[in-house]
């Protein structure tokens, strides 16, 4: 499952791309956020929470430890319901999955998923309180057909006309579908 993504936008590029969608936008107090090129388990990210109509940026450990100590990244969202105060936005411009190597290859192969462009998207997360802070993992689904042929699983990708409704706690059922074939631009990168 995804594991590592990127965000290569700056705190202004993000404020403009919410500004777009009529999204009300709040960065709590002007956030240091760097663009990234690997966000890996652990790692710090950018995501948005619901916030008064709108949503807030905060950066936030990417997993929490599971009862077996593993951390729990991804979350298989078929079947749940996710109330608003647990609902969150991922923020990338792009998700990587890995395929087997290639014979004679030691390494698997890495794919990039974007939306071409470096278009700014969300991945459907989910948060908890950890330690004395928050943590998020990421939602998955059934792949879609750019995701398919790569992995047997999908992240829940957000194109931004789904981001509002997500963060209102709107039903999960439509918001999760994945993107139709053509969406996702798939480019092998390693």
């Amino acid at each position: 499952m995804c594991n590592e993504h990127r965000i290569r936008k700056t705190l202004d590029q993000l404020k403009g791309d919410f500004g777009d969608f009529d999204i009300p936008f709040w960065a709590d107090g002007g956030t240091n956020m760097q663009p990234r090129d690997s966000i890996r388990i652990t790692d710090r990210s950018p995501v948005v929470r619901p916030y008064e109509g709108g949503g807030r940026l905060q950066e936030m450990r990417w997993s929490w430890p599971g009862p077996g100590g593993k951390p729990v990244y991804n979350f298989r969202a078929e079947g749940r319901s996710f109330p608003l105060n647990t609902r969150c936005l991922v923020l990338t411009d792009g998700f990587f999955e890995f395929t087997d190597p290639e014979p004679g290859a030691k390494r698997k192969t890495k794919w990039l998923f974007t939306l071409g462009e470096d278009r700014l998207f969300a991945i459907a997360g989910v948060m908890r309180r950890w330690e004395d802070s928050a943590a998020f993992s990421m939602l998955t689904t059934e792949p879609g057909p750019d995701v398919a042929p790569y992995h047997h699983r999908s992240v829940a990708v957000l194109p931004p006309d789904r981001w509002k409704a997500w963060l209102a706690g709107e039903p999960e059922g439509r918001l999760l579908e994945p993107p139709p074939a053509g969406t996702l631009s798939v480019s092998r990168v390693g």
